[in-house]
This record gives C-alpha cells, sequence and structure tokens, in this order.
C-alpha cells in the first residue's frame, strides 16, 4: 500500500487590522500621507501655506470687532486681542481634524480594502496635518503676541503640555468618529452639530469669569475647557485663572478628566473593533 498523502498544513492568516504590518510600516506611512496631504491643501494657489493662517485671521478680525465694539466684552478682559487668536487658531485645529477624519475612511476606500493597509493611519494622518497646520500658524500667533506686549515667562515652556493634551483629544475623537461614521452616516451630520456647540462651550470668545457662576460648572465639565484655562494662564496672563483655580479644587476637576480618559479608550478600542470589518461595511 502506498502512503497516504499527508494534508495540507493550514495556516492561519491574520486579517485586516488597525495597524497593519508594523508599527515602523505604520509610522512611515503616517508621515508620508500627513505631509504629502499637507502640501497637495495649498498646491496650486497663489499664497500657498499663508492660506492656513489667513482663515483664522479673518475670523479673528471678525469676532474681535463684535466682542469689543458691539458687546464690550473684550475691553473688560486683559490681552483679549492676542487671547481671542490664540483660543481661534487651538479651536481651529481641534474642528477641522475632528470635521475632515469623519468620512476620511470611507473617502479611502480603494486604501482600506487593501489587506495589509493600517486602516488607522487614514484618521490619524488627518490629525497630523492638522497639528502642521496648527504649528504653522503658532509660529504667526507668537509673534504677534509678543508684539502686543504680552510677557514671556517660564510658563511658555509648558505650552507642549496643552498641544499633547489637545492633540491626544483630537486624535481619540478622530478614531471613534471616523470608525462609528463607516456604519452610521447620520455621525457627520451630528458631529457637525456637536462641534459647533462645543465652540460655544468653550472659553475661546470670552473669559471664563464673565459666565454666570451657576453656568461655570457645566463649562468645566466640556474637556476642552480646562485645556484652554490652562493655556491662557500659562501663555497669555499668569493672573488669569488657571484650570484648578477655575474648578475650585483638583477634584472638581474629575468630570472633564473623566470625559477626557472615556473618549480616549472608546476611540482605541472602538476602532480596534471595527477596522477588520471596514472593508466589509463600505
Amino acid at each position: 500500500m502506498s502512503e497516504e498523502k499527508a494534508a495540507p498544513r493550514l495556516v492561519e492568516v491574520p486579517g485586516p487590522t488597525a495597524l497593519g504590518g508594523g508599527f515602523r510600516r505604520f509610522f512611515e506611512l503616517l508621515w508620508l500621507i500627513a505631509v504629502n496631504d499637507f502640501k497637495k491643501t495649498y498646491f496650486g494657489t497663489v499664497l500657498g501655506y499663508v492660506w492656513s493662517l489667513l482663515r483664522p485671521l479673518a475670523l479673528f478680525a471678525v469676532l474681535l470687532f463684535v466682542f469689543t465694539r458691539i458687546f464690550r466684552i473684550g475691553s473688560e478682559v486683559e490681552y483679549y486681542p492676542v487671547l481671542l487668536l490664540f483660543n481661534i487658531v487651538m479651536i481651529s485645529f481641534f474642528q477641522e481634524a475632528t470635521i475632515g477624519s469623519v468620512a476620511s475612511v470611507v473617502n479611502q476606500e480603494s486604501l482600506v480594502r487593501k489587506t495589509r493597509f493600517p486602516r488607522l493611519v487614514i484618521p490619524l494622518a488627518v490629525v497630523l496635518t492638522g497639528l502642521f497646520n496648527f504649528g504653522t500658524n503658532l509660529v504667526a500667533v507668537v509673534i504677534f503676541i509678543i508684539a502686543f506686549g504680552v510677557p514671556v515667562t517660564w510658563t511658555w515652556l509648558l505650552f507642549p503640555i496643552i498641544v499633547l493634551a489637545l492633540f491626544i483629544f483630537t486624535m481619540a475623537m478622530a478614531m471613534l468618529l471616523s470608525a462609528l461614521y463607516v456604519r452610521f452616516r447620520d455621525v457627520g451630520i451630528i458631529w457637525s452639530v456637536l462641534v459647533t456647540a462645543l465652540f460655544y462651550a468653550t472659553p475661546v470668545l470670552y473669559p471664563i469669569e464673565v459666565v454666570p457662576p451657576q453656568y461655570v460648572d457645566w463649562i468645566m465639565i466640556n474637556p476642552l475647557t480646562p485645556i484652554f484655562e490652562q493655556a491662557r494662564h500659562w501663555v497669555i496672563d499668569p493672573s488669569a485663572p488657571g484650570a484648578v483655580a477655575v474648578a475650585g479644587s483638583y477634584w472638581a476637576l474629575l468630570p472633564p478628566i473623566g470625559i477626557y480618559i472615556a473618549v480616549c479608550v472608546a476611540g482605541v478600542l472602538v476602532f480596534r473593533r471595527e477596522a477588520p470589518r471596514i472593508a466589509e461595511e463600505l
């Protein structure tokens, strides 16, 4: 009797994941796509990268007129013009990065259908591109702050902590929104409303001290509020209350910190769960 032919050995082939083929390849693709998107944004325009600054400057000019000439809030706040511009640049990064990331995975269907392509690169590239714009704008804002006469203090060295906190929260929101949008297209409409509400619920146009006391606790629940208040305290006006002073105690900061952490964890878990099924849903 001839020996029976051995059955072929089955090898498990991993499906598509958020990170794809390893961390090195992931970061190389992330950097390549983000840099390419940053260059393409203003390619062929007359003013080029200057447009990234002109957009927040145009909004700043309108809001400055409204809040200093009509409502007169700015006349009562130290360094209000630079505070307004500073806040607009920060909130613009969050808004543009999260709004751009919502449909980012769906818009890159051809890449998503490649089995070994790391899905997480797509929304994070949108955030990283926004960070490049943010950095470009910050250079001009710092020049404006110094020219306006704001004193340079050692607390400016702590500003990277603010940028890191804002960047991490923006990434988490981008991951969560882009993963949910694949299944639920209503997410795009809902987020366009919520991000506008967050703009007014964050002390961007107004300092926290002008908010009636009964509403301060509600404003402080917003995870962006402590970030913006601490940025004001460290960079614009050291005499302004920081996040702890506004909240009243460290314990009072637990709700926004809890929401911040919950969003970060949800973003990671949801995107990791949905990554293998994205191509099927599309």
